[in-house]
C-alpha cells in the first residue's frame, strides 16, 4: 500500500495544505473574536459567554458561532468599514479646512518677503494677484520664492 508520504511531491502538497488550513483556522478564530467584541447587540455576559465558548472549545465554538450568528458578521463588518470611512472623511475635511492659510496670511508673508528683499516688486504684484484671484497657475515659468527655497 502506497501512502502520500512515499512521494516527496505529495508530501510537500500535504504539508502546504495543512499549513494553509491552520492559517485559515486562526484567521477565522480571530475574525470571530473581533466580531464578538464589535457586536453592540450582545450584552457583556453574552460576549463573555461566546468568548469562553470559542476559547475553551475552539472548533465547536467557532462552528456554533458561525451557525448561530454568522449571517450578521458581514453586516457588522460593513458597518464598521463605513464608520471608519466616515471618520476618515471628516478628519480629512477638518484638516484640509484648517491647514490652508488665509489670503491675509499669505499677503502678510509676501509683504515680509518683499520687505526683506527676497522677491522683487514685480514678483510681489504677480503673487498678490494670484492670491486675490484665488487661482494657482498650472505651469508658471517663474515660481514665487518662499523662505524655505533659500
Amino acid at each position: 500500500m502506497f501512502l502520500a508520504y512515499d512521494y516527496p511531491l505529495l508530501s510537500a502538497f500535504w504539508t502546504m495544505l495543512w499549513f494553509f488550513l491552520w492559517i485559515m483556522w486562526f484567521f477565522l478564530l480571530f475574525k470571530i473574536v473581533f466580531d464578538i467584541f464589535r457586536d453592540d447587540s450582545l450584552s457583556g455576559w453574552g460576549k463573555t459567554g461566546w468568548l469562553v465558548f470559542v476559547i475553551v472549545l475552539p472548533f465547536l465554538g467557532v462552528f456554533v458561532y458561525l451557525i448561530a450568528r454568522g449571517k450578521d458578521m458581514g453586516r457588522r463588518d460593513m458597518e464598521h468599514a463605513r464608520a471608519q470611512r466616515q471618520m476618515f472623511d471628516s478628519y480629512v475635511r477638518e484638516t484640509a479646512a484648517t491647514d490652508r492659510p488665509s489670503s491675509t496670511d499669505e499677503l502678510a508673508r509676501l509683504a515680509e518677503l518683499r520687505k526683506r528683499g527676497d522677491i522683487t516688486q514685480e514678483e510681489f504684484q504677480r503673487a498678490k494677484a494670484l492670491i486675490l484671484s484665488d487661482a494657482r497657475p498650472a505651469n508658471s515659468d517663474t515660481p514665487v520664492k518662499t523662505p524655505s527655497s533659500h
